[in-house]
């Protein structure tokens, strides 16, 4: 599993230092270069290359949608960053930090435009399938995002709206980068469903981990600043639990930091996580986290391939999650 993942994890380093490269002026492609040089963890290409693998086809046919999956990926992260006021990603300067908010707008619109300058390098017999699958995801991200500024004014987000709100800003681009490989190399369109399905579980449970880690996890492994989303009053599962769950007493002192424009941050982040332990919801998002990964591990299962091929995909759905960054 390692060395197959470390040779694809190569592949897409060495040609992601191929993209943008020598364009003009720098001004606007070094904000663009920089975000894609801080790496990560390159889960959407390296899903599009092992959708490939799984199939018994050459993974490098698949690169250049796989680089159109992690170009998208990095513009959607620095206009994010730039609404929600992120001071880090991966543990370095966000890039309207480094440069200025301007710069990150027209970076991260050059980024998008590159994207798709890759996506139109699929060969020709399935181009329309996966321009109409990028183009759709694309929005749907869009769409995803939105609907996470507009949580941000409410109090009474649901437990269903939030995980539809994840499925459009985060799942679906991780079942896209699957469904893309597989459409690319010629699978069956009930196993490229099946795949993107599979995808779509491991998508909803890695956010749900990431936002667990954003209040559990070490700042020193996740790459940024524990609490981020309590400060911007995110409507993450554990605020929406938090919400519903806790007694009049606990909701009135919770609203209190909802609605305060002055406060100490260390403060507020220690009370929200103090009621979180004493509602014990780690446990209960743990607990959906594994309802998701088992869902996708179901899907998995479905694929007319053989399991010893499937033993890649099932490692990494483990190592992501039980990550801690």
């Amino acid at each position: 599993m390692k060395q197959k993942i470390s040779l694809l994890e190569k592949i897409i380093d060495d040609s992601i230092r191929k993209v943008l490269k020598d364009y003009q002026p720098r001004t606007l492609f070094d904000p663009a270069e920089y975000i894609l040089s801080l790496g990560g963890k390159r889960l959407r290409p390296l899903l599009t290359l092992m959708a490939a693998d799984l199939f018994g086809k050459d993974p490098e046919d698949v690169i250049d949608a796989a680089l159109a999956v992690e170009i998208f990926h990095n513009f959607s992260l620095v206009h994010d960053d730039l609404m929600d006021k992120a001071d880090l990603r991966r543990g370095y300067p966000t890039v309207h930090k480094k440069w200025s908010e301007n710069s990150a707008i027209l970076s991260g619109d050059a980024l998008v435009i590159e994207a798709y300058r890759y996506i139109a390098k699929v060969p020709v017999d399935v181009l329309p399938d996966i321009l109409e699958l990028f183009t759709t995801t694309a929005m749907e991200i869009c769409k995803g995002q939105q609907y996470d500024m507009d949580f941000e004014q409410r109090l009474d987000v649901t437990e269903e709206e939030y995980i539809e709100m994840i499925h459009l800003k985060t799942a679906v681009l991780i079942g896209c980068a699957l469904r893309i490989g597989a459409i690319i190399v010629g699978a069956p369109a009930e196993d490229a469903d099946l795949l993107y399905k599979f995808g779509i579980n491991i998508g909803l449970a890695f956010q749900l981990k990431d936002d667990l880690l954003d209040v559990y996890g070490n700042p020193e492994t996740f790459g940024k600043k524990i609490g981020g989303d309590i400060l911007c009053n995110k409507k993450t599962f554990l605020l929406i639990k938090c919400l519903k769950n806790a007694s009049d007493e606990q909701r009135v002192k919770l609203n209190k930091w909802l609605t305060a424009t002055a406060y100490d941050p260390d403060e507020k982040i220690k009370f929200v996580k103090n009621l979180y332990d004493e509602l014990n919801l780690k446990f209960i998002v743990e607990n959906l986290i594994e309802k998701y990964y088992l869902a996708s591990l179901d899907f998995l299962s479905s694929i007319n391939i053989a399991d010893d091929r499937k033993r890649n995909l099932i490692t990494l759905a483990e190592n992501l999650m039980y990550r801690e960054r």
